[in-house]
């Protein structure tokens, strides 16, 4: 076993680390943290409180801010849910950047928060971020804020969720090492399949879970829609309408009730509205010997090949349709092969490991 390193790992301030997890996000934070956990290596969480403490990961404390009457009645005030992860991770890489954070090698931003970025330069021990989404303008803004000429080349570290994301940063993040996402195929077992389909993921507009059920209907096959809801308003006016006895939202499953559904499926439709930077619930069904029936957008076709998975025009419903019976006929035992090769925690936390020993050397 390598040297033990102690990690500083930054999540999301709004939602704790533990199952039923609210996005993939804090799934692939969980998984990493379990992963170098039982490596030997000691791990601290910046994430919201409740994370799960079978990680065994100390959490880093979430300070909320408490505001004046006269604060609080400015008419310029942001929303409360900005004001306090701005708050949160301001103490944070203030923290980190005294004497305390000198008890790190190094520190892993998984958040999607501008402030880490920001104020990388200045924090003790290297900072390693990962980009888990498309550019937005808060974090172009904090990379150019933290330039490599400025501050030097430990500043800022990157790696990307896949190929497609890492090339989505260019020109302003060039030299992004691409780790991909990895799933715990002892946790995400095959499974023997069965009649319906599954689409299972959060369930806002750009995962597109109204359009799974369209195909679905369109292909005279029943689906089961599982995972949070992240838009109230979204689910009542484009969801709902289109639940009956065949289309069914099965609410939001734990990981083990969540992957039984998953193996117990005949195939997973993925249908993203937005160029997906990853796709984790595309390694989870295949994990489960589930093939994939998606639109090919973003990072998708990295994951799948012909034997596992097909992937039809973006936002064109009857072409996934036309799609789903041949994708039900493909053999399991490929999509679970393809996930034991291409999609495994163990790569994913061997890439992150060699990198935190390079940074810390």
């Amino acid at each position: 076993m390598s040297a033990s390193l102690r990690i500083a790992m930054v999540a999301s301030a709004r939602f704790p680390i533990r199952e039923p997890f609210a996005g993939g996000l804090e799934a692939h934070t969980w998984a990493l943290a379990r992963a170098l956990g039982t490596r030997g290596h000691r791990v601290e969480l910046f994430a919201a409180p409740g994370s799960d403490p079978g990680l065994g990961a100390t959490e880093l404390p979430v300070q909320r801010p408490t505001l004046s009457a006269a604060a609080r009645s400015d008419v310029s005030m942001p929303g409360r849910v900005w004001m306090e992860e701005h708050h949160a991770y301001l103490r944070l890489m203030l923290d980190l950047a005294s004497d305390a954070g000198r008890r790190f090698d190094v520190v892993h931003n998984n958040s999607l928060h501008y402030l880490p970025l920001a104020m990388a330069p200045a924090v003790r021990a290297p900072v390693v971020t990962t980009l888990h989404t498309p550019p937005t303008p808060w974090l172009e803004s904090a990379i150019q804020a933290s330039a490599v000429e400025r501050y030097g080349s430990r500043a800022l570290t990157f790696t990307a969720v896949s190929a497609h994301t890492a090339a989505a940063w260019q020109p302003l993040v060039t030299d992004a090492r691409v780790i991909r996402n990895g799933v715990d195929t002892a946790k995400w077992p095959s499974g023997p399949g069965g009649p319906h389909l599954v689409w299972f993921g959060r369930v806002v507009p750009e995962k597109g879970p109204h359009l799974a059920a369209e195909a679905a209907r369109r292909a005279g096959r029943s689906l089961r829609l599982a995972g949070p809801v992240g838009d109230r308003e979204y689910f009542e006016r484009r969801v709902a309408p289109l639940l009956d006895e065949d289309i069914r939202y099965v609410g939001h499953l734990d990981r083990r009730a969540l992957a039984a559904l998953v193996g117990s499926s005949a195939a997973a439709l993925v249908t993203p509205c937005w160029d997906e930077p990853y796709g984790l619930v595309v390694a989870e069904a295949l994990s489960c010997g589930t093939p994939v029936c998606g639109f090919d957008r973003g990072a998708l076709a990295e994951i799948l090949t012909p034997e596992c998975g097909l992937l039809a025009p973006p936002d064109d419903v009857g072409a996934l349709a036309a799609l789903i019976d041949d994708v039900t006929r493909l053999d399991r035992r490929a999509a679970r092969e393809r996930a034991e090769r291409f999609c495994t925690l163990d790569a994913m936390a061997d890439g992150y490991t060699a990198l935190y020993h390079e940074l810390a050397a």
